[in-house]
């Protein structure tokens, strides 16, 4: 198998990168690792630094790539708290490795994204996904994706923003042999195995489908002729007293992703959070932009919902991939679910075992409909095929 991963707990950074690489290194019996993902929690900050220094020290690797994390993800576990480092590693020798560091700034026309490399025709061919991390205070995820789409159409963004930092400049990405404070950073993987993405939204849809009969930017005025808020009122009526209860600690709107379908069902929208609503106008706010015509559902999230949203999409994998990584939202975990390890369990359990790793994120990059997003609550998985 040319994919492993490691796992330590150790209070040591120096020692827990020498103890998570370990297992790959004797894997790998002597092969040369290609691509390499560290991910590094914040019990290890005031080191995060000499992370690229030492794991290129013990796992050389065509590709280094991480950030620090709230939560680190590993084989089965998920490590929500204390020191931990996970170390994901693969031998893709037949693959070519762009990796590249964005930068953004705030431009009168909008946000810029620079850093992108300069693609020539036959680089965009065969891209099989790009891999990007980011962090939130500095980046804009958004803008990133936006280009990402005009130069590589199609190809799945596959990732998540670093998280579990107190303020700007706590958290980290690495890349390469750098530890990097700002933006966010990449890589692109041409030729090799196939990379299939699983995003998990978690939510259920609740009440009926309505569309969208006045809306301006992330604001939705009217749902079928009528206020947004009192269609709302509406669905809250019909609910039973466990969904009203749901709703009430908060309400996602579901935007529908082929608005030609007879009939809509879960899994059919991507999820926008709704951010607030104005009384006096009926109008509700949510976290993406919306137009006149769409379909919309309202929807819930639980963590019963959560579990078999992504158990469903588990579950429709034709076959068993040879490893993944698995960006999970820090809304996840035992803040959503009653047992700790749920989403890296799921995934062991339905295609395992694994080489597995990844971390909680404080935002998802991951395809709905063909088309990449940044989503909030999700498990956001990339499965990896047989070279």
């Amino acid at each position: 198998m040319p994919f492993a991963a490691g796992l330590s707990q150790q209070a040591d950074l120096s020692k827990a990168i020498a103890e998570a690489t370990a297992p790959i290194v004797r894997h790998f019996e002597g092969r040369t690792a290609d691509l390499t993902f560290v991910f590094v929690s914040h019990a290890h900050q005031r080191h995060f630094d000499r992370v690229p220094e030492l794991l290129r020290r013990e796992l050389p690797s065509r590709c280094h790539l991480g950030c620090s994390a709230e939560a680190v993800i590993a084989a089965s576990r998920e490590v929500e708290s204390g020191p931990a480092v996970a170390v994901w590693s693969a031998v893709m020798p037949s693959t070519d490795l762009v990796p590249f560091h964005l930068h953004f700034e705030q431009t009168p026309d909008g946000v810029v994204c620079t850093g992108m490399p300069q693609w020539r025709d036959s680089d965009t061919q065969d891209v099989k996904a790009v891999f990007a991390l980011g962090e939130p205070y500095s980046s804009a995820p958004v803008s990133l994706l936006e280009r990402l789409q005009e130069e590589l159409p199609g190809v799945p963004v596959i990732g998540g923003m670093a998280s579990g930092a107190a303020s700007a400049g706590d958290n980290r990405l690495f890349l390469q042999g750098d530890a990097i404070v700002t933006g966010a950073i990449a890589v692109a993987i041409r030729g090799g195995p196939a990379v299939r993405a699983l995003v998990s939204q978690g939510c259920r849809p609740i009440g009926a489908p309505f569309v969208i009969t006045h809306a301006e930017e992330n604001v939705v005025a009217e749902l079928g002729g009528r206020p947004a808020l009192e269609r709302l009122q509406e669905v809250y009526e019909q609910l039973s007293p466990h969904d009203r209860e749901l709703l009430q600690e908060g309400v996602h709107l579901g935007l529908a992703i082929n608005e030609y379908q007879e009939h809509f069902a879960q899994g059919d929208f991507l999820i926008a959070n709704v951010l607030g609503a104005r009384r006096d106008t009926g109008a509700i706010a949510v976290g993406n932009l919306v137009r006149t015509g769409q379909t919309v559902q309202f929807h819930v999230r639980d963590a019963d919902s959560a579990d078999g949203d992504l158990r469903t999409l588990l579950a429709k994998q034709r076959h068993r991939p040879a490893a993944a990584l698995l960006f999970s939202c820090n809304g996840r975990g035992t803040r959503l679910f009653p047992m700790p390890n749920h989403d890296a369990a799921a995934v062991q359990n339905a295609l395992g075992p694994l080489p597995l790793a990844g971390f909680f994120a404080s935002g998802e990059l991951g395809p709905i409909g063909g088309r990449n997003f940044i989503h909030g609550f999700t498990a956001s998985v990339a499965l990896f095929d047989e070279t």
